[in-house]
């Protein structure tokens, strides 16, 4: 057994009537006892369906307990899991079967129903649900018996997507080391512990969900409740009913929460039986003015950080009560630096340029290889950064998000963190649009809280206030009004799409 399997069986082990997972779908809660006997009962099925070590397993589940104990059972054999969004059409997951040959899925009923014949299938009754399985015969063909080696710590445990904001997303192949490596820091970093309450409302198809939170909480042994998708409307109800105390979230979410007048009831009704210590927040940087308002009014503390998928989530976080708002935080079991545009790798402050990390839970290439993404053992992240006096990581933008105009470098990070006081602004993404003099031009694309209604006023207002609060070259020239922007599962701007969207571009 590995040192991740030893780990999570011992857990359900020490204490087997506890009860550690709440299904908030099926509204009850799971002891360590039903969770190691739904992933005994599940490697079990894999076994007499002569699946084993190093197969490769599918998963399109909405969020639910079951990921649980299937987690446990596909790592304690050795399986390399894919999770994929519920809503994936049948077509894309076929295609995704052909390209990568999955010995295995599990799906939900209606993917389920739109199998083709030639797959065999059987279901599987757990305490945490029904799971519906799925078997490639010309895979198994010519098998009398599964693989049952023991895994070892590099077999791949997780296969990931990066999330594909500025060109296709890449494959990564995330070991058991890897994953129970950044749980470790994950917990230690977020304060989570025994008496520790943590909620899941991100979806687990995402590293965050799957290793950030789900897997942290194990490492912490910590209780955990799993809402099926996130909801602005019951997540204070659903804070205040189970006594959560911890969460993690995007700003996307934050946003919603300070806007949904629903939420802000809910919050004012219940906010006596609320006691969420602080929530854990990244994918992009939430603005200054947005962080200071959701701690103001809920009374709770923001903790941002930074990460990827390549890192198995966090990288970085603002420690607690020492956060510097704006900024990342620190570096936590990872060792990060700012590569130059000469190729020199420095920790000094005040230097710009591509963020570098390298640690014991950060691949070391992807599974289909991209040699250029490795220089020296760092990890190129493709984010622009700079560092500050204490250490801690404050992110500009993509390197490929940049905005060059007439020789000057613009990070739109920089500008959106400036224009974003403006009151009339619900949401703000800044991109570089082609110019003929300077080469691009910035432009600031505005979700206007008041749709339609003064928007030559707001956009004068906008336009005047970067003349007066921004350099000359970072200050936007154009501004255009939209409903809402492309966004990636977790609610990051897809920029490239935004742009050609803008431009009148359609894929």
């Amino acid at each position: 057994m590995t040192a991740l399997n030893d780990y999570l069986r011992n857990q359900l082990a020490a204490d087997p009537d506890r009860q550690l997972v709440k299904d908030l779908t099926q509204d009850r809660w799971f002891t360590a006892r039903e969770l190691q006997a739904d992933a005994d009962r599940l490697a079990a099925a894999w076994v007499d369906h002569l699946i084993g070590c190093h197969d490769r397993l599918l998963v399109c589940l909405e969020n639910t307990a079951a990921y649980w104990p299937l987690n446990q059972a596909a790592w304690s054999l050795g399986m390399a899991m894919h999770p994929l969004s519920p809503s994936t059409p049948i077509t894309e997951l076929l295609a995704d079967h052909a390209a990568h040959h999955y010995h295995t899925m599990i799906v939900t009923p209606e993917l389920a129903a739109q199998l083709p014949a030639t797959f065999a299938q059987t279901t599987v009754d757990l305490a945490t649900g029904t799971l519906h399985l799925a078997f490639d015969p010309q895979l198994l063909a010519g098998r009398t018996q599964a693989d049952q080696s023991a895994p070892d710590q590099d077999d791949i445990a997780l296969i990931m997507h990066t999330s594909g904001t500025t060109g296709k997303p890449k494959r990564v192949g995330l070991s058991q080391r890897i994953i129970f490596n950044a749980a470790r820091h994950n917990a230690a970093s977020n304060r989570m512990s025994q008496d520790t309450v943590a909620m899941i409302s991100m979806p687990l198809f995402h590293i965050n969900g799957q290793v950030m939170a789900m897997l942290a909480a194990r490492v912490a042994d910590c209780k955990l409740v799993i809402a099926k998708k996130f909801s602005a409307s019951q997540f204070w109800s659903q804070v205040a009913d189970n006594g959560v105390t911890w969460t993690t979230v995007v700003p996307t979410m934050i946003m919603i929460l300070m806007l949904n007048e629903k939420a802000n009831a809910a919050y004012e009704a219940r906010q006596a039986e609320i006691h969420l210590d602080y929530v854990r927040c990244s994918s992009f940087s939430l603005p200054e003015d947005k962080l200071r308002g959701f701690e103001d009014r809920y009374h709770t503390h923001v903790m941002e950080g930074y990460g990827m998928t390549e890192s198995a989530s966090q990288c970085t976080i603002n420690p607690y009560g020492a956060a510097k708002i704006g900024s990342a935080g620190k570096p936590v079991g990872t060792t990060l630096a700012i590569r130059l545009a000469d190729g020199t790798v420095t920790t000094e402050p005040g230097q710009l340029g591509e963020i570098v990390v390298k640690g014991d839970h950060i691949i070391s290439d992807y599974l289909e290889p991209h040699p250029d993404s490795f220089v020296d053992g760092w990890f190129l992240t493709g984010d622009l950064g700079e560092l500050d006096e204490d250490g801690y990581l404050f992110v500009r933008g993509r390197t490929k998000d940049i905005i060059s105009r007439g020789g000057e470098k613009v990070a739109p990070a920089a500008v959106e963190n400036v224009l974003d006081v403006l009151p009339f602004i619900a949401q703000l993404a800044v991109i570089g649009v082609p110019d003929e003099l300077y080469g691009e031009a910035v432009c600031a694309v505005v979700v206007s809280r008041t749709p339609g209604v003064d928007e030559d006023a707001q956009r004068a207002e906008l336009l005047a206030y970067g003349r007066s609060h921004l350099a000359k070259f970072e200050a936007p020239t154009q501004v255009v009004f939209v409903s809402d922007f492309p966004r990636n599962a977790t609610g990051k701007v897809l920029r490239p799409q935004l742009r050609d969207q803008i431009l009148g571009v359609h894929a």
